[in-house]
């Protein structure tokens, strides 16, 4: 049977219907506002996997074209692999589910959200949020708390906006989403323009307050139609062989545990041995061995914790606000436009970044913009070597491409505008150590590749990761947490951005027990910390390069006519793919005329101007230009005074003195100087007259003025004497007398 609630988010009604469609899945919600309408459903096997010691939850997202009423791009007309924004969404969804689940419960768990309709101005993944939560509370699956999912804009000091428009998305200067129960955060994942400690503090708290809105709709709907729930019995403990283990073993295992005392590697191997040792000593009891298999997590977790609260220290010894140490090396790889190393502790990033124009920009297919493109990119790999281990290299898995899009994040607001510096830029972040906090690590390492590149970036940017161990109303915040931190801690924060303010901000929190007074402790430390890298980095490279590496290209832009778009290019492409072939320059125009010419070579990027310069020239009245004479008419001749631009030159406009006919004057083929006198639509009236007379005037000026000389009486030159009879002031001889007789 439908039913259905409805619920208002500032101003927007979201109403999340079920009972309707898919009626076979555990659950399954239909989220609606405005023309979006988002299907998500949860089913759970009946029972878990044999031997199975984890909990199996999937998260699927798709897109489909339909829903904005598209075909799929590309040659097969289906949808394919998942997009890039659909991998983020699907671990959107699956980060604050997933801690929520009960202990114990290991059946194989999916949560498919599928967008269905498309409102073309509403981003449908903040519904698919909300439709997972209340997919999972309305069916049978167990799940300890039900969470809402907000985006919060904040569109300037006094305006916020729930659940904004891509266009006030793209207008904001933060972008941050909340994903709560009503006891408290869960999970948070912003975007900002280096904004300031207490607005972030100010949009989580309002993404919280709507959050709780969210909440009870979802309950209300569970009270219409939720299933009961299935029993989950928590694993029962022999807590009489853990004391025996923890007896025995107990004092080796906290000294194995000690990063301070072994590396990383070096203690895995002594904990591995040990835990081979205690199965060891119990492999005649099937049912001792797999307790004490079971005891070895929760029993480091019990150790880790207790150093904290009880001996106040971290596995390596550092104090909570204690970095690790840090190296930063720039210009490491000669070839490469920009490169640097950045280390932290047992964790090292290799950055680099890549320059390119315009065409070495990704297209993507996006629901809301079928001809989306980025011209910045952050690319995350994680080898397995990066942790002592082997491992196939098949494409980047979801933590990679989350990792990579939380680096591009945090970096994206101090790239400069395509106006200034018109490259397309890749950095790719290839881990080779990792000890925790590797996505920061790429935001430093990539910081730093960036200005050796060249790249005139606003401000450096700087990464952390902070840690959560709480106990009751007792909380230590950490900062830079390790491997172990991460694990066994409660909250993994990230936190990135440059001296003025946070550029993007990532948090996942294991229980909805976290107070907004932590995480402005949280941010505060973090701050602290953030500083603290930056100056370290400043060490190694203090400002961007005052050029683009040796090996980079250089690009030329300029404008010209859209008129002349078609000129340039030329049929099929022709003349633009004879141009590259030539000068090997790239050479990308765009659709407002706008022409870029790259080119490492420098005198094949001056050749390619040239050349485009001379395809789509534009006649300028008064101005002279070097033509040919491609035709001679009665009337005059055709000049063409560049490429694929031809004017009449009038047989008026051909000479100074009047002509008989034009070719007296001119043949075919001459090379003739010529000045535009007129624009008549798309004629070009010229004139070589002109020319002429301007030459002939230049020379007039140029001669020196001949003067009188009076050196032992007048000299005057011919025709200046003056006969008696001569008329005054005529230059006239006056009249001959005749000799002889009168």
């Amino acid at each position: 049977m439908k039913q259905t609630v409805e619920f208002d988010l500032d101003g927007k009604t979201v109403v999340l219907e079920t009972g309707r469609l898919a009626k076979q899945a555990g659950g399954a919600v239909l989220v609606s506002c405005g023309d979006t309408r988002v299907l998500v459903a949860a089913t759970a096997a009946p029972a878990p996997r044999e031997g199975i010691d984890f909990f199996p939850l999937t998260v699927d997202y798709r897109e489909y074209t339909y829903a904005a009423g598209r075909f799929p791009g590309g040659y097969i007309k289906r949808e394919g692999r998942p997009t890039e924004k659909e991998v983020l969404t699907c671990r959107m969804i699956d980060r604050p589910l997933r801690p929520l689940f009960p202990e114990g419960f290991r059946n194989e768990t999916q949560i498919i959200g599928m967008v269905v309709s498309a409102d073309p101005e509403l981003d449908p993944s903040i519904f698919a949020m909300i439709g997972a939560s209340a997919a999972v509370a309305v069916s049978d699956i167990p799940v300890l708390h039900t969470t809402g999912a907000v985006r919060i804009a904040r569109m300037d000091e006094e305006r916020w906006i729930a659940n904004p428009t891509y266009a006030e998305i793209e207008e904001s200067n933060l972008n941050i989403v909340v994903a709560a129960a009503e006891e408290g955060l869960v999970m948070v994942e912003a975007g900002a323009d280096q904004a300031d400690e207490p607005s972030v503090l100010e949009a989580i708290r309002r993404g919280h307050e709507a959050c709780k809105t969210i909440v009870a709709a979802i309950r209300e709907l569970v009270e219409k139609a939720g299933k009961p729930k299935r029993e989950v019995t928590p694993p029962a403990f022999d807590e009489t062989l853990r004391a025996e283990i923890v007896s025995r073993w107990g004092a080796r295992m906290e000294e194995a545990l000690d990063t301070q005392a072994h590396p990383k590697l070096e203690s895995l191997a002594l904990v591995r041995a040990i835990k081979k040792e205690i199965q060891g000593a119990y492999a005649e009891d099937e049912a001792k061995a797999a307790e004490a298999k079971a005891f070895m997590e929760p029993w480091q977790e019990r150790i880790f914790r207790k150093q904290v609260f009880e001996q106040k220290r971290r596995p390596d010894h550092r104090a909570p606000d204690k970095l690790r140490a840090i190296d930063c090396d720039v210009s490491q790889l000669p070839r490469a436009h920009g490169s640097a190393v950045f280390t932290r502790g047992e964790t090292q990033a290799l950055a680099t970044t890549t320059l390119g124009t315009k065409i070495d920009g990704q297209r993507q297919e996006r629901i809301e913009d079928l001809n989306y493109e980025k011209h910045f990119m952050v690319h995350y790999n994680f080898p397995p070597f990066s942790v002592g281990e082997t491992g196939f290299m098949r494409g980047a898995g979801r933590r990679e491409i989350g990792h990579g899009m939380l680096a591009e994040r945090a970096l994206t607001p101090v790239i400069p505008d395509r106006e200034e510096f018109p490259y397309t830029i890749r950095i790719v972040s290839d881990i080779l150590e990792s000890n925790g906090s590797s996505s920061m690590a790429t935001v430093c390492g990539g910081t730093l590749s960036l200005m050796d590149a060249g790249v005139p970036i606003k401000a450096p940017v700087a990464g952390i990761a902070m840690g959560l161990i709480a106990e009751g109303d007792d909380f230590v915040v950490l900062t830079d947490i390790a491997g172990a931190e991460d694990h066994y801690g409660d909250m993994d924060f990230k936190v990135a951005g440059t001296e003025d303010g946070i550029t993007a901000l990532q948090m996942d929190i294991k229980q909805p027990n976290v107070s907004i007074e932590v995480l402005e402790t949280a941010l505060a430390q973090a701050k602290k910390a953030r500083l603290e890298i930056l100056e370290v980095m400043h060490g190694a490279i203090d400002a961007p390069r005052k050029e683009v590496a040796e090996h980079a290209p250089r690009i030329t832009t300029i404008k010209i006519p859209e008129s002349k778009i078609r000129d340039l290019i030329g049929p099929g492409g022709k003349t633009i793919k004879a141009i590259v072939e030539e000068t090997g320059a790239k050479i990308d125009v765009a659709d407002d005329g706008t022409v870029s010419i790259a080119a490492v070579d420098g005198e094949g990027g001056r050749q390619a101007l040239a050349r485009v310069q001379e395809l789509t020239a534009s006649p300028e009245v008064g101005k002279t230009y070097l033509g040919k004479v491609t035709r001679i008419v009665d009337f005059g001749a055709f000049v063409e005074i560049f490429a694929g631009t031809e004017g009449l030159l009038h047989i008026s406009e051909i000479a100074e003195q009047r002509i008989r006919a034009v070719g007296d004057e001119l043949k075919t083929g001459d090379q003739i100087l010529v000045k535009c006198l007129a624009l008549e639509g798309n004629k070009i009236k010229l004139s070589r007259r002109a020319v002429l007379r301007e030459q002939r005037d230049k020379r007039t000026d140029s001669e020196p003025r001949r003067g009188r000389r009076n050196s032992g009486g007048d000299r005057r030159r011919d025709g200046d004497d003056r006969k008696e009879g001569s008329a005054k002031g005529s230059s006239r001889p006056g009249p001959r007398r005749r000799s002889g007789g009168g």
